[in-house]
């Protein structure tokens, strides 16, 4: 019950990464702290829908 996501800036909005989640262990969307290559800098990213 794996499903693919997209990761998105929330300083910039770019949607950089691609990840998969258990939408039955985190039901809540994901927020991790990624690098962004638009700022260059390590950012944090939000699941988006």
């Amino acid at each position: 019950m794996r499903v693919t996501i997209t990761m998105a800036c929330t300083e910039c909005g770019t949607r950089n990464y691609m990840t998969t989640k258990s939408k039955k262990n985190n039901p809540q969307r994901l927020e991790l702290r990624k690098y962004c290559p638009t700022h260059k800098k390590v950012t944090l990213h939000r699941e988006t829908r």
